[in-house]
């Protein structure tokens, strides 16, 4: 796919990407904030996972505890 050319370009595929560890781990989001307390993001929220996802704009500190979150083995930029 090659590198994102724009900054939104960005949101929007690693928000994708985030969407789909989800689905592909059969985990929702309320789920998903449950599992992100054990990762020191005691303030996640259903809504607020909803509302990150949608814009596409987080933080590396909720991409990466939501990847622990998921037991995910690794990221590659690639598959952005």
């Amino acid at each position: 796919m090659g590198l994102a050319k724009t900054e939104a370009e960005i949101a929007e595929r690693v928000s994708a990407y985030l969407k789909a560890e989800l689905k592909k781990a059969d985990v929702t989001y309320e789920e998903l904030a449950k599992r992100l307390k054990k990762h020191g993001l005691a303030g996640e929220t259903t809504d607020s996972i909803k509302a990150k996802l949608k814009r596409g704009t987080f933080a590396a500190t909720f991409l990466l505890a939501s990847l622990a979150a998921l037991e995910s083995e690794g990221l590659r930029l690639e598959d952005l």
